[in-house]
């Protein structure tokens, strides 16, 4: 999402309803992650943002990814909700309806160059999930050309790493308690079931086309 001319960043709707990821993720969950949560970074973004025009002119990942452009003043902020914003925009739009579907093409040969196999890739994103004590996300990512695993604190994004984020998967509490409670293990194997192949394939094509580019 873009801000253009100065105006404020706003809460994206999601692409699908709030019920379309159950049984794995519940409407009550959603409603709370989405509605409440997501906002909430916006809300804080959009006040530490306020007045910084030019910085109003980039979309939330060209923010994060160039944090040294961001006044010292406002950084940690705009590093901590701007990332939640930009954490939870790519969260809504790589998950979806379940599909029973596989990722295909040049992808799916990259998990098995990279990984061995689909399920072995699976477990590493789990494993960097499991692994992350308290709040912040497991990733696959591009890194010079080729996936890898990753997880980071908090809100912090893998663009600030100069990474391409293609999944994430949120492992603060906020994203599983109602329905899983303490059981991080069985969200994440029950989250499996809702990623969107189509959509992170089309996030890996963009970040090869992207690096071919310059």
């Amino acid at each position: 999402m873009i801000s253009i001319n100065g105006y404020m960043f706003t809460l994206p709707q999601l692409p699908y309803a709030f019920n379309a990821l159950e049984p794995y993720i519940d409407e009550a969950t959603m409603k709370l992650h989405h509605g409440k949560h997501h906002q909430a970074y916006i809300d804080n973004l959009n006040v530490a943002l306020n007045g910084q025009d030019k910085l109003l002119e980039l979309s939330i990942e060209e923010i994060v990814a160039n944090l040294a452009k961001v006044p010292e003043n406002i950084r940690t902020k705009v590093k901590n909700h701007g990332g939640g914003h930009a954490n939870h925009t790519l969260f809504w739009q790589i998950m979806g309806p379940p599909s029973g579907t596989e990722p295909e093409g040049a992808f799916m040969s990259a998990i098995n160059d990279t990984f061995g196999s689909f399920m072995s890739m699976q477990e590493a994103v789990t494993q960097k999930a499991m692994g992350r004590f308290g709040s912040g996300w497991a990733w696959i990512v591009v890194s010079r050309g080729k996936l890898e695993v990753m997880d980071t604190l908090n809100q912090d994004n893998p663009l600030m790493e100069h990474k391409i984020p293609l999944l994430g998967v949120d492992v603060w509490e906020h994203a599983y308690y109602l329905k899983y409670q303490n059981r991080r293990v069985e969200y994440l194997k029950a989250w499996w079931n809702v990623v969107n192949w189509s959509a992170v394939d089309l996030r890996f094509q963009e970040a090869l086309r992207s690096l071919s580019e310059g």
